[in-house]
Parts: structure tokens; sequence; C-alpha cells
């Protein structure tokens, strides 16, 4: 009995202590770990907008990167973490791709985080070097289905977003393209401009001023309508291969068990921001389009993200190695 009365008390303390620190939030520097590389589609947006949150909230927001294994490392540190308000997951779409890469986790994706909100989508962007003699999906598929496996498509990394958007139109497309992964999106796209790889699917933060410099030359976006920034390149469902669809999307997460209190006035923040011109304009500038869904919202979109890609590993095939 005296045990169940002491699980009580040291409950009720915490969550007492937990409420005095949702008030009084943010008290103490709050850290926005990027489980991504620097200078990447993640961690720009990330630097934009903590100076953003911070000038609505008060107090100290910095940001740091700890990439690696698909984004596991930085997730499994931040789903350990004490649901203070002193740290967040600023991540991407591969959260929900890696959950099911990796059968070795020690969080669970959706149980152990908190979601707080969505804050940008947009598509990938089917892009190849001028060297490579496709001017067009349909002509990408028949240069593929004539010499298999023999064209090479860069990623990120092996169970990468790139990785998964890349497998998933293979196999829709009906052909054969060999993979070859880096360590982290910078590398992969020196060597597709260098044209020691051929192919890639990137973001449009990562490929816009190649492709209007004409240093790369996009076939597709991969979203379900044609992109502002690139008005004249087609989607890949209406350039050749019906049905298919995959977005790039940013995301706050906190630990599960953040007060919800934390959780909204954090929400409100990043709303508040993505609705300021000047910050808009800056994510803008650097390709980013905002489009944001509260914790409410933003939730069931989280649980039907990870449904969809737990589908694409499954059909694919994809492993990591």
């Amino acid at each position: 009995m005296k045990k169940v009365f002491h699980a009580w008390v040291a409950t009720t303390l915490l969550l007492l202590t937990l409420h005095v620190e949702a008030q009084e939030w943010p008290s103490r520097p709050v850290r926005i770990l990027v489980p991504l590389g620097a200078g990447g589609f993640a961690d720009v947006p990330a630097r934009l907008l903590a100076p953003a949150i911070a000038k609505e909230l008060g107090g100290t927001f910095f940001v740091e990167n700890k990439p690696g294994a698909g984004s596991t490392i930085g997730a499994a540190e931040i789903a350990k973490a004490a649901p203070d308000g002193t740290n967040f997951l600023f991540t991407a779409t591969p959260h929900v791709i890696s959950a099911h890469l990796y059968k070795s986790l020690t969080y669970d994706a959706l149980k152990d985080f908190a979601p707080v909100a969505l804050i940008a989508s947009g598509p990938y962007v089917l892009a190849v070097n001028p060297s490579l003699p496709a001017k067009s999906v349909k002509e990408l598929i028949a240069l593929a289905r004539k010499q298999p496996g023999k064209i090479d498509y860069a990623s990120s990394g092996n169970g990468s977003a790139q990785h998964l958007v890349a497998a998933m139109f293979a196999t829709m497309a009906g052909i054969e393209l060999n993979h070859v992964p880096y360590k982290g999106s910078s590398q992969a796209m020196q060597d597709v401009l260098g044209g020691r790889v051929k192919v890639t699917f990137a973001g449009v933060p990562n490929v816009l001023n190649q492709v209007r410099g004409g240093r790369l030359r996009a076939l597709g976006v991969t979203s379900s309508k044609r992109w502002p920034d690139l008005p004249d390149v087609p989607t890949i469902a209406e350039a050749g291969v019906p049905g298919y669809e995959a977005s790039l999307w940013l995301c706050m997460l906190a630990p599960a068990e953040t007060p919800e209190a934390i959780v909204n006035r954090l929400a409100d923040a990043i709303g508040k921001a993505l609705h300021d011109p000047d910050t808009v304009q800056k994510l803008r500038v650097a390709g980013i389009a905002p489009t944001y869904l509260g914790p409410k919202e933003f939730a069931p979109f989280l649980r039907a993200e990870y449904d969809k890609w737990g589908k694409v590993v499954k059909e694919t095939g994809a492993t990591v190695n």
C-alpha cells in the first residue's frame, strides 16, 4: 500500500512540476533538434523559424543537428528526453519511413512523440543530369527498360525519403534503377551535378537554382499538382506514371507527455510565424512553402503518412544495409 501511495505522490509531484513549468515556459533555453544534416531541407527552415518563435514567446530557442541512420539517432534522443519543454524534434518525412525500415528502434515513431505542428509540405523533383538522353519521364522509363539496373540514382542514404520516393517510382513504372546511397543530400547532389550519377529525387530547394541554371533537367514533380516555382514541369502522374504522388514535409514534435499547454503555445507561435510576411518571404527564398496544421489536425496527418510509407516499404521491398 505504501508503494502505491509513494508512486501516487511521485506522479502528483511530477504533474505539478510540469504544470508550473508550463506556466513559466520558456524559462530555460529550448533546443530544437534536427535529426538531418546541416544545410539541408529541414535544417534551413528550422534556423529561420527559431528566431521567429523566440520573438513571439521570448526565451532562447537554438537549433542543433544530430543526423544519422535515417533520422533515427536524433529522434531516439528526443523520445527519451524529459517532457519539460526544453527539447523538440524538427523533422521530416524520414521520421515515418525509418519507423518501418529499422527493426530495432528504441522508440515508437507515433506513441513516443506529441504532435506539435505541420510546418511545410512540398514535392520532390525528379531531376537528371543533362548528359542523360532523357527529356521526359516517359523517355527515362523507356531508357531504363532498355538497360535494366544500369541507370543509377542518388539518395541521401539507405532508407531516406529520397530512396523510398525513387523506389516507389521504379516500382510503379515497372523499371529497375540502381540505388546509390550517400551520407547526406549534399554529397548526392554533387555527384549528380558532376554526372557521376545521372538521376535523383530531391526537394525543390535543392534543385531549383540548378534547374534554372541548366545544370539539371527537371522531368517531373512528385506532388499531385504542378509546383508554382516550376510551372512548366509536369507532375509524374500526368507525365507517365498514373497515381504516383509523394510529398516532403516538415514538422515539429515533442516528447510524449509534454504538457498540452506547452505544445499549444509552441504550435500557436509557429502558426503566427508562418503567417508573418517577413518569415514567409525568407522561407520562400529558401524554397519552402509553409503549410500549417496545429496539433489536433496534424495528428491524423502524421498517422496517415506513417501508414502510407509503411505500405511503400512493404511493396518496394526497400531495406537498409
